[in-house]
């Protein structure tokens, strides 16, 4: 990995060998000494990408959670951060009958 030494921005190379920084253009020569054993990677071709969308919902983990609106024992969870990083994750729980979705704290 390079940064530029202009702006410090990492840098990437070209189809010629040199280092072109994305941010402000800067390019300079690569130091074949100090490049041995580089690997240069290549973007990710869309037809690469692999699409979950049609899968996710049986990927996502369930547990026995009593939905309060129909009353339904399971439920999908997941936890996010929503506060403080000091803070603890928060719980929520989507109702796997009627999509209901609630939370719980650890307050």
């Amino acid at each position: 990995m390079e940064f530029c030494d202009e702006c410090g921005s990492m840098m990437k190379t070209d189809d010629e060998g040199r280092w072109v920084c994305g941010s402000c253009g800067y390019r300079k020569n690569r130091d074949t000494a100090t490049d041995e054993g580089m690997i240069t990677t290549t973007a990710q071709e869309e037809t690469d990408v692999v699409d979950m969308s049609e899968s996710e919902e049986d990927a996502r983990p369930t547990t026995t959670a009593h939905c309060p609106e129909c009353g339904n024992d399971t439920a999908y969870w997941y936890m996010q951060q929503i506060r403080a990083a000091d803070e603890s994750e928060t719980r929520f729980f989507v109702c796997t009958e009627c999509e209901h979705k609630w939370r719980e704290d650890d307050h």
